[in-house]
């Protein structure tokens, strides 16, 4: 493209998308990196100097606007927790989205926030914010189910490590989200608390396994709550309300507490990571709940990169815009064509490509969750005394006839050789670029009731080949569908650098305009 040839205006519109890629940093909660290495860690972590202001009403106020509005006295944090609760009782009826509350608790923590400010003193980056958590975590004396029957009236006496993070940090728990049966459905829907409803239209799924907490925070009832992503739970809910997410590099956070822990054959698929209104929350809560607890053995202290410090200018990026084996809407594709088109016009490298192995996504992705004969997912069920299981889990009872079903160790040592293969094509494919932009689903949120194999096809095909190789990816929504729901964009970056994915995910929040609130 020669840039001499174009008229003065578009001259200057893009000169005005360069500074934007190569500046967009300076927006960032910078002083939340004052550290290059942070542990889940209060102390290292301080609330931004400046950014976002409150918003009106003050429950669509972000994370990182609300820690700073309460540290400088603006407001309450009785105030706030008092808002989001109001929220949650004026929405929760129509989204079955919050499944436990814990109103009481919560004011009096805020109350006693309120009071440790006055004295000077915090207790870390988050102090008085309120969050809510998905109910796969643990959460210390309060029914934590996991969506599956044996464990309604299951109480922890410990939190989960990145819940007690949080606390650490100052957050305040108002309640948990709803999940499907051991987070294993791209719907949110079990047999303890039914179907959480999409804010965008209440007869649509909000996307699973995180569909709960995305209904809530993009409802204005959370500014915050924590997903987990073993085939696209964080991404493909994101996607489905609008949201930012990010899944991290595996072995950046830890899921001791979680209902699917580290002790699976297939630990690598799942990671942890956050889910809020906007990327500067994103950049925010990562660190303070990313590094070992010493208790997971996968998760490693390695550094964090600061996402202020990329050009995004001078990333070269790689597009696709169908994985060969579910041609997206029309929607969707131009959704990634324009993200493209946008990145190629501010000056950075874009080049349109797929990596071959995509079209294997699915096949082996259900060739490792199944190498063992669903035995984990059955011992987990056993476990936690459930008898009665979800429809979408009856594949689990199908696949643990051992007698009759019986794998090798040859054909289960194949399948990893496949997966170490696919592992490698994909990442020798990478190293000539730095960011992949795709698709997250090939659909917009769905009408309820979706089948798991149409599930396959349109979620599963798109968001677990970065499972399957461990790499981060973030989701942001850069646009709208004809029937007006958010449609969101895959963000794809090497392992360990999520600064650089989460540097494009905010340029992107920036050009496109980033969440709108639903009319509900």
């Amino acid at each position: 493209m020669n840039m001499n040839n174009k008229p003065r205006s578009e001259l200057e519109s893009d000169l005005s998308r360069r500074i934007a890629l190569k500046n967009i940093g300076l927006g960032i909660a910078a002083s939340a990196w004052a550290t290059p290495f942070i542990s889940g860690c209060k102390d290292v972590i301080d609330v931004p100097a400046s950014g976002p202001e409150l918003a009106d009403p003050i429950y669509f106020s972000s994370a990182t606007a609300l820690a700073r509005a309460i540290k400088e006295k603006k407001v309450s944090s009785e105030e706030v927790v008092t808002a989001f609760l109001d929220r949650i009782n004026e929405v929760n009826p129509k989204l079955n989205a919050v499944v436990q509350l814990v109103a009481g608790e919560a004011l009096e923590e805020a109350k006693e926030a309120d009071r440790i400010l006055e004295k000077g003193t915090d207790t870390g980056p988050l102090h008085g914010v309120p969050m809510t958590i998905k109910d796969s975590f643990d959460t210390a004396g309060i029914i934590s189910t996991g969506g599956t029957l044996g464990r309604k009236n299951y109480i922890p006496e410990k939190d989960a490590t990145i819940v007690a993070r949080l606390k650490q940090a100052g957050a305040i728990l108002l309640g948990k989200t709803n999940t499907p049966e051991l987070t294993l459905f791209g719907d949110t829907y079990n047999l303890v608390y039914g179907q959480t409803n999409n804010p965008y239209d209440l007869e649509r799924s909000a996307g699973g396994s995180s569909g709960g907490a995305v209904a809530i925070i993009a409802s204005g009832g959370s500014p915050f709550d924590i997903g987990t992503d073993t085939g696209g739970s964080i991404r493909g809910p994101a996607h489905c309300c609008g949201l930012c997410g990010i899944k991290p590099t595996s072995g950046r956070v830890p899921r001791t507490g979680h209902i699917i822990s580290y002790s699976d054959y297939t630990q690598s698929l799942t990671t942890v990571g956050p889910l809020a209104r906007t990327v500067d929350d994103l950049i925010y809560l990562f660190p303070i709940i990313a590094g070992s607890d010493h208790i997971d053995p996968y998760v490693y202290d390695l550094p964090i990169g600061n996402p202020g410090q990329i050009d995004c200018s001078r990333l070269k990026y790689v597009y696709y815009t169908d994985n060969g084996i579910q041609t997206p809407t029309p929607d969707i594709i131009q959704a990634v064509t324009k993200v493209s088109e946008e990145l190629a016009n501010s000056g950075s490298t874009v080049q349109e490509s797929r990596p071959p192995e995509v079209e294997q996504t699915l096949e082996l992705f259900f060739e490792v969750i199944m190498a063992d004969k669903a035995f984990r997912v059955n011992e987990v069920l056993k476990n936690a005394g459930t008898e009665q299981i979800a429809p979408y889990l009856q594949w689990v009872k199908e696949t643990t006839d051992f007698d009759a079903k019986t794998i090798s160790p040859r054909e289960f040592a194949t399948v990893f050789e496949k997966w170490s293969q696919f592992r490698s094509n994909m990442i020798s494919f990478f190293s000539a670029y730095d960011i992949i932009i795709c698709p997250v689903y090939s659909i917009p949120a769905p009408k309820q009731g979706i089948t798991f194999e149409e599930l396959n096809l349109h979620f599963l095909s798109y968001t677990s080949t970065y499972n399957l190789t461990g790499w981060p990816a973030a989701v942001v929504r850069v646009g709208t569908s004809s029937e007006g729901l958010p449609v969101g964009v895959q963000i794809v970056g090497k392992p360990w650098e999520e600064h650089k994915v989460l540097a494009v995910a905010k340029f992107l929040e920036y050009t496109f305009g980033g969440f709108e609130p639903p009319e509900i």
